[in-house]
């Protein structure tokens, strides 16, 4: 980790995942799922549709313990079908 992500994060800490996903109804569940496997706990995601509503913004917040750690979720959640972008 750099000096200037050093002095960003202060692990571990409250931390807001999220991704734009294609509006179906899995997609909320896949994502928490896939969250579930690194950071086990009971997550109620945010659900933000989009104005057409094709797309919906998902919003979950766990406790990050390692840079190393979100880097490997967000890896993992960009390889689901559903997701078009994670922010």
């Amino acid at each position: 980790m750099t000096d200037i992500q050093e002095e960003l994060w202060d692990f571990p800490c409250d931390f807001m995942f999220k991704a734009m996903a294609h509006a179906n109804q899995s997609a909320e569940n896949e994502i928490i799922s896939v969250i579930q496997s690194f950071v086990p706990g009971n997550y109620v995601a945010k659900l933000n549709p989009s104005k057409k509503g094709n797309y919906v913004a998902v919003s979950v917040t766990f406790v990050a313990s390692s840079k190393e750690q979100l880097d490997t979720i967000y890896l993992a959640v960009n390889q689901l079908e559903c997701v078009k972008v994670c922010l």
